[in-house]
């Protein structure tokens, strides 16, 4: 230990950290693995995947700098290789730790893993088509947008809808955890925060997107467009009779297709709202609207000035 490193105590310091782990282990029921390894993923290696998968899926826009076009497929082949072992190793450590949890058997595991990773593999070129509608979605409903080429480099909105995706894949594969993650990296990223378990159609555009909240159990419809600080959330939250929360419920809204949705609007609770409607900005919304509405907060006001 280094002269400097003695001001700060460190023996002291590692072994009462080290306390404070085995009191947190020992209290929630945390064995040590038998490898004495790792447990759960690891967020750095989802990113790298992640960054990886957004190359393979848009190589000449999100590759790497020197790429060119004759080298493109080996390029694609190598990345998706080196990614999709990188997940299978990540979804490995989800999958037994789980197993570890339940009544599930850890041999069963690594059979499932493959099946699990090569599934996503296959899926693919389908979500490269999908996101493909998202970005046209944002060039032609932005007058500001120049190029699909702008939207893919720039816009907050379509790195989330891309992370999106994958995870919402990962997630009703059965890999919930790495799912979220997967999420996390993009709400970090852009300030979008979407949970993987939502489900959202084709021609999805996020606008600006800051302060963007899409709850889990949320359904959207086709050629949906939002903007930023929408938030899609849940009303209440069910206790059962234990007092703890309910998980899985659905407590989101349905949003159908063609819905416009401006920035700051809250719509909370399972409710849907119609098909070709338009909320406008900061309404707060709790109760269903049929297709065509078009609310604001001037046409929510009753003759007593409560809203609606």
């Amino acid at each position: 230990m280094s002269e400097r490193s003695s001001h700060w105590q460190l023996q002291t310091i590692v072994s009462q950290l080290r306390t404070a782990r085995d009191q947190w282990r020992a209290q929630n029921g945390r064995a040590s693995t038998e490898q004495g390894g790792r447990e759960l993923p690891s967020r750095a290696a989802m990113a790298e995947i992640l960054e990886a998968l957004c190359g393979a899926l848009f190589p000449m826009r999100l590759g790497p700098v020197d790429l060119r076009e004759e080298s493109e497929d080996f390029y694609v082949g190598h990345t998706l290789d080196v990614a999709l072992n990188a997940l299978l190793a990540q979804a490995r450590l989800e999958l037994r730790y789980a197993a570890r949890h339940s009544a599930q058997a850890e041999n069963e595991v690594e059979a499932k893993t493959i099946q699990i990773i090569q599934d996503f593999a296959l899926a693919l070129p389908g979500l490269r088509s999908l996101l493909d509608t998202d970005v046209l979605a944002a060039y032609h409903g932005d007058p500001a947008a120049r190029s699909v080429d702008e939207v893919l480099l720039c816009y907050p909105g379509i790195l989330a809808v891309i992370h999106h995706r994958l995870a919402h894949h990962l997630y009703r594969a059965g890999l919930p955890l790495l799912a979220r993650i997967s999420a996390e990296i993009a709400h970090s990223a852009t300030g979008i925060d979407i949970h993987p378990g939502a489900q959202i159609g084709r021609s999805f555009f996020i606008d600006h997107g800051t302060g963007v909240v899409i709850g889990e159990t949320a359904i959207i419809g086709e050629r949906v467009r939002i903007y930023q600080a929408v938030t899609l959330g849940a009303k209440r939250f069910p206790a059962d009779e234990d007092g703890q929360l309910q998980k899985g419920q659905p407590r989101h809204p349905i949003v159908e297709d063609d819905v416009v949705i401006y920035a700051g609007a809250t719509i909370l609770g399972r409710i849907t709202i119609g098909k070709g409607s338009t909320i406008g900005g900061n309404v707060w919304l709790t109760r269903s609207v049929p297709a065509g509405s078009n609310l604001t907060q001037a046409n929510l006001q009753l003759d007593d000035g409560t809203q609606k």
